[in-house]
């Protein structure tokens, strides 16, 4: 017997034989990824802008007004995802946002719009502390909780506007005229993007005014909305507070083993889910151009805040991009009616047509077949009408919500333990 075969390591013919471990492929950051996928949604607009000869739908008008429309979803959004992040599911943002939104404008109209802010998050938290009491300590169903959360904003904001609204407005249905934030504009940066807009230079006017809307009229509110988006990002999944909160979302009973105290990470999630909501209702109260409270106002918004966190796959910074979205289509459909909102058909079928190409590649035959199908029919639908019916483009934010939600349901993952009734001691 040889040195070689008594040492298996010095013999290569002995050794075991190990497949080469890949080279693991390096992510790319998340921040990476929406900075491409919007400079996509600008090639894509800018493309569509000039093959249709519609300015509009890059201006600086319509990019300030989705700036201000996309907020009350983002803030609803962003309560969805604390709510659900700790696995308690809130249809109730849309009752929540009403409460926020008479709570502001009661106080804002006795004492200015920083009270509006402050009192559109107490109320917002209140509705947000009922239902954590019904579904966290009582067990009720989250679905049924937050219906119920719904109807009760819907009928208490109704009865107290009857009480305190009408005898100053004479009107049971809107409240006085509440005064707005001051708001605030980058300048020289927006006069300059104003003299490129004014150029009309493809691609180059396009950005110009996208920019030039983000930097004009930009109210203290406003910033506020923008900062919670990295801080929600940073406290949930930087903080060691965030971690026990993700935990009782995936798996309550093993962060009770740890010693998480479920309860209490549940309500104050909830509670700050509410208060979240609240202030985008005080985001539509302090609106310009918004008098006040108005009957039905929200408009569903929270229901739309809560498709764009799943949009966002439970995610702040998708959550953002979906809220984007919304607020585009809902701000075309205001600001310049059935003309613009026909044009991004036009758009749409460009975009899928390039997805076509994308799946060709990929040899998935099934998704090229369905592709190239709808883009044939965005844009016969396109070719064949001149602007669409205002009763469609009325609803153009719910339909981006439906077709948004079903692209997108292929690669959702939410929260292993969300919408589950949790019990102490249940896994014992």
């Amino acid at each position: 017997m040889t040195a070689l075969d008594m040492n298996p390591d010095m013999n290569p013919a002995a050794a075991p034989m190990t497949e080469p471990v890949p080279p693991r492929r390096r992510r790319i950051p998340g921040w990476a990824v929406g900075m491409l996928w919007v400079a996509v949604a600008v090639v894509v607009l800018s493309t569509t802008s000039y093959l249709t000869g519609l300015p509009q739908l890059t201006s600086s008008g319509t990019a300030q007004s989705a700036l201000r429309l996309a907020l009350p979803i983002m803030l609803a959004g962003l309560g969805g995802l604390w709510a659900e992040r700790a696995g308690v599911v809130n249809i109730g943002l849309e009752g929540m946002m009403i409460l926020g939104t008479w709570g502001a404008a009661w106080a804002g109209y006795q004492w200015g719009p920083w009270a509006a802010v402050v009192a559109a998050v107490a109320f917002g938290a209140l509705g947000g502390l009922v239902h954590a009491v019904a579904t966290v300590t009582f067990g009720v169903n989250h679905i049924v909780s937050g219906v119920a959360i719904n109807l009760l904003g819907a009928g208490l904001t109704k009865y107290l506007s009857t009480l305190l609204f009408e005898p100053i407005s004479r009107n049971p249905r809107e409240s006085p005229i509440v005064p707005k934030f001051d708001t605030y504009s980058a300048q020289p940066l927006g006069d300059w993007l104003g003299e490129l807009e004014d150029m009309q230079r493809v691609g180059l006017s396009d950005v110009a005014g996208i920019l030039r809307g983000l930097v004009t009229g930009v109210s203290p509110l406003t910033m506020i909305a923008l900062l919670l988006v990295p801080v929600s990002f940073l406290v949930l999944w930087r903080t060691p507070f965030g971690l026990r909160l993700r935990s009782c979302g995936e798996n309550p009973v093993a962060a009770e083993s740890l010693g998480v105290n479920v309860y209490r990470y549940k309500y104050l999630a909830v509670i700050a889910s509410g208060a979240l909501a609240g202030l985008g209702g005080a985001a539509l109260v302090l609106q310009p151009g918004q008098p006040g409270y108005l009957e039905g106002q929200t408009g569903n918004r929270g229901y739309i805040g809560l498709a764009a966190m799943i949009f966002g796959n439970w995610r702040p910074g998708g959550l953002l991009g979906g809220s984007a979205l919304f607020g585009f289509a809902d701000a075309l459909q205001l600001r310049s009616g059935g003309a613009t909102v026909h044009a991004l058909l036009y758009g749409a079928s460009l975009v899928v047509a390039a997805l076509v190409v994308v799946q060709l590649f990929r040899r998935n035959w099934i998704a090229v077949v369905v592709g190239a199908l709808s883009a044939s029919v965005l844009y016969a639908i396109y070719w064949y009408t001149d602007e669409l019916p205002e009763q469609l483009t009325t609803y153009a934010p719910q339909f981006v919500t439906l077709i948004v939600l079903a692209v997108s349901a292929q690669r959702l993952r939410p929260p292993a333990a969300n919408g589950v009734i949790y019990r102490r001691g249940e896994g014992d």
